[in-house]
């Protein structure tokens, strides 16, 4: 498998619009931070979790011809607003873009994006064919995908498990059921916002304590907030085995 990461930003990404804060003025790349996705290659088909506001940048940037599908964790704007430019995939496919998430990012898609599933539909507009998942383990393909739900504040949204790698963002709490779920993953990216508390994600200790926890043998941090600090000072503080996520890091996971 080969893991991209698309995007490791939190919703207004950074540089954050109109912010002077010494990472929104870094000239770093690892300071460079579009809004949180990434794409999982596995046998040879990409899924892509998450198409949020930068989607179509994202794909041009990864030049990627052609998805198998998209992983939806939830349904807020910074990880569903860039699905209307599925519609270059639609050409590509001669047909709809396989979409897989919860009942409650359904209701979110339906309504934003109302006019690719009306009864008229204006030409060109895009097509979703959308797969409503839960707890249950699913199929791609031969692909196995295991819905790892989670809470974003009181919102019950979904990370993915497929073999021994997990994705799992926007999470503040993580029931008992899915840390089971989780067990025995090897390779881990998961969401930490920043150091201070937040009502909806993890802050870094948070993160860290799940990954001590889980003991992958890689994981990476993503979804990060210009409050964390610059990359080069907060990768100083990580222990072994757990990196900042960072836009364009591509890398293989091993298969078990």
């Amino acid at each position: 498998m080969k893991l991209t990461i698309l995007g490791s930003g939190t919703s207004q990404g950074i540089p954050v619009i109109a912010c002077n804060c010494e990472v929104c003025k870094s000239t770093d790349k690892h300071d460079k931070r579009l809004r949180c996705s990434a794409m999982l290659e596995v046998k040879g088909k990409q899924l892509v979790f998450d198409a949020g506001p930068d989607f179509r940048y994202q794909m041009l940037r990864a030049d990627v011809k052609d998805i198998r599908a998209i992983l939806l964790t939830h349904g807020h704007k910074d990880h569903v607003g860039g699905l209307d430019d599925v519609r270059a995939f639609n050409w590509v496919k001669k047909g709809g873009v396989d979409v897989y998430g919860n009942e409650g990012t359904r209701e979110v898609v339906y309504k934003d994006f109302s006019y690719a599933f009306a009864a008229f539909r204006y030409p060109g507009v895009p097509e979703i064919n959308y797969h409503v998942v839960d707890k249950a383990p699913f199929f791609i393909d031969d692909i196995k995908i295991v819905p790892i739900p989670v809470l974003h504040y009181k919102m019950w949204i979904l990370g993915f498990r497929i073999g021994n790698f997990a994705y799992i963002t926007d999470a503040k709490t993580i029931p008992d059921e899915s840390m089971k779920l989780l067990e025995g993953v090897d390779y881990l990216v998961v969401n930490a916002l920043r150091k201070e508390d937040h009502i909806s994600h993890f802050t870094l200790s948070e993160a860290l304590a799940l990954v001590e926890y889980l003991k992958p043998k890689q994981a990476w941090l993503t979804h990060i907030g210009h409050q964390m600090g610059l990359a080069s000072e907060v990768s100083k503080e990580l222990p072994e085995r757990v990196e900042l996520a960072y836009d364009t890091f591509v890398t293989e996971i091993p298969e078990p």
